[in-house]
């Protein structure tokens, strides 16, 4: 095929492209508006269409380009409607940040907060439709202030984002010139191999985040930032290097916070708190609800209640919607055994981690 005659079929698609994507759009707003309560993300909804997406997918796109391609198109129908308002923990460029623009795309209106309490507050108070907080990561573990703010908040887990966490080496200048680099003390810890080799001699700042790190970086001569490509895009600051964390699977999850719950949609996750009273085997006889129905969990982690020495909340991560008839029955078999019980949501599985 010619050049010219390549051409004239890439434009004729794109044409035909144009058409069919605001058809869609236009039917996706229709249905949003109409959804009760007004809401314009339907977790459940989404999480049917990009696995059918996936599955139509003959190639040779790669199901994680073509879901994010189909992930803006999604959002640009739900901002015909209305654009939903998106807590996060900020500042802009933050990982967080860049977890929610991911799960929801350009159509959406970010929000800022300070810290996860702010994250929670905003939603609960309804100044935003969604939160996204990060719960844990596969090299640090559990964040513990997010599994503290479940225990009392109203609020419902509708989705979750699991999403790799990517440092770049960001600058203005060329690597040779740099004299300092900032980050948060996690990011350097996460990168020290790469620190060791490119960055001997230069001095390491500690700041509160990498978007902090970037506007720092930015502001000085002869100065470089560990962050995400975000950051670098956010502050004007060049990719001098990517990729340079020390393990691969360097793995965060978020949750996204909403005020009603999510319905099934074949292949989800619930998560739970409770307490159990203090004697021998009390644990092992409530999880045991779960094994006598073959019910897989994925996560197990105890915080202390900080209203009694010595006594322990367990957050707990299993396969399955509550609304399932296996897992209704364990989380009722599991409440006669509970001093307290506290079902955090149902929420579509994120398949989209690399």
């Amino acid at each position: 095929m010619k050049a010219k005659e390549r051409r004239e079929r890439i434009a004729a698609l794109d044409k035909k492209l144009v058409e069919l994507l605001n058809r869609r759009c236009r039917l996706a707003a229709e249905g949003a508006g109409r959804r009760r309560g007004g809401g314009t993300y339907d977790p459940a909804a989404e999480a049917r269409i990009l696995r059918e997406v996936e599955r139509l997918n003959p190639g040779p796109l790669d199901k994680r380009a073509l879901g994010a391609v189909y992930r803006e198109i999604l959002s640009a129908g739900r901002a015909l409607a209305r654009p939903p308002r998106i807590a996060y923990l900020g500042p802009e460029a933050t990982f967080t940040h860049a977890a929610a623009r991911e799960k929801f795309g350009a159509g959406a209106e970010y929000i800022p907060a300070g810290t996860i309490a702010g994250v929670f507050r905003d939603v609960e108070t309804g100044s935003a439709d969604y939160g996204v907080a990060p719960i844990e990561n596969s090299l640090e573990g559990a964040v513990t202030y997010t599994l503290d703010m479940l225990l009392d908040s109203p609020l419902q887990v509708c989705a979750e984002i699991s999403r790799r966490v990517s440092h770049c080496l960001l600058a203005n200048g060329p690597l040779e010139g740099l004299r300092k680099v900032y980050s948060h003390p996690q990011v350097f810890g996460q990168c020290r191999g790469f620190i060791q080799k490119a960055l001997a001699g230069v001095e390491l700042v500690e700041v509160a985040s990498t978007a902090r790190a970037a506007e720092l970086a930015a502001a000085e001569k002869n100065a470089g930032a560990l962050a995400a490509r975000l950051a670098g895009a956010v502050y004007g600051l060049k990719v001098l290097r990517k990729n340079i964390e020390d393990s691969a699977g360097n793995i965060t999850r978020f949750l996204v916070l909403s005020r009603s719950a999510a319905p099934p949609t074949g292949r989800d996750r619930t998560s739970l708190l409770f307490s159990l009273p203090h004697r021998a085997g009390s644990l092992h006889d409530a999880l045991n609800a779960f094994k006598i129905r073959g019910i897989n969990l994925t996560k197990i982690e105890s915080r202390p209640s900080k209203k009694k020495a010595w006594e322990y909340y367990f957050f707990v991560d299993l396969e399955g919607h509550r609304n399932s008839p296996k897992v209704r029955q364990a989380l009722e078999d599991l409440e006669e055994k509970s001093k307290f019980l506290k079902i955090l949501g149902s929420y579509p599985v994120d398949d989209t981690t690399p």
